[in-house]
């Protein structure tokens, strides 16, 4: 199959993923660069996303592939890192806080990746991402970058920021609140495919 360049930079999106938790996960060259270079390679990951679907709106090459597989990767991106996070921030209260955001979050995209699957199945629907699902994406996006530059951008000078995480609390609470409504949202304009005495 030949992918239209929407979809390499879709696939691009992807095969950045295991990149950036790298570096998030390991540091080699210790912390600040390593979150600088982690930071840097996740936004250039965020950008694929927002090329290649002005890409394919402006150029028609919108394709069922696509809508399938950008959510998709846009999952890969973001669980990724919300989980890497769990695994190496040190400050525990903010770790825990992390934890549970990511188990909504894993949550939310179970049960809208499950009615994905079920609309292609039954009604040969496929449900692209929608303005409050873009909206979900582009918060959880800052949030990483938030997360893994609050403490370099900040420093000494603004110490409460670093010290108590306020930026980082800020936007974890703002993408997990637009997770759970952009999710309800989908489960309510879908509701109908869900019917229990199939």
């Amino acid at each position: 199959m030949k992918l239209n360049l929407p979809n390499k930079l879709t696939v691009a999106r992807i095969i950045l993923v295991p990149f950036f938790m790298i570096f998030i996960l390991y540091s080699p060259f210790g912390q600040t660069w390593s979150k600088i270079i982690a930071a840097a390679i996740f936004i250039l990951t965020a950008l694929t996303d927002l090329f290649d679907g002005k890409i394919a709106r402006s150029r028609g090459l919108i394709t069922d592939f696509g809508k399938f597989l950008d959510p998709l990767a846009d999952k890969m991106m973001i669980i990724g890192a919300f989980l890497c996070f769990c695994m190496s921030i040190d400050d525990k209260i903010l770790a825990g806080v992390m934890v549970w955001a990511t188990i909504i979050v894993i949550f939310r995209e179970f049960a809208v990746t499950s009615l994905r699957l079920l609309a292609s199945k039954d009604s040969g629907i496929v449900i692209a991402a929608n303005f409050l699902g873009k909206l979900k994406t582009m918060i959880q996006c800052i949030t990483v970058v938030v997360i893994l530059l609050e403490p370099i951008i900040f420093g000494s000078d603004l110490d409460i920021f670093v010290k108590y995480h306020l930026l980082s609390y800020i936007f974890i609470i703002a993408s997990t609140i637009l997770t759970v409504f952009s999710g309800l949202n989908y489960i309510k304009a879908y509701w109908h495919l869900l019917d229990p005495s199939k």
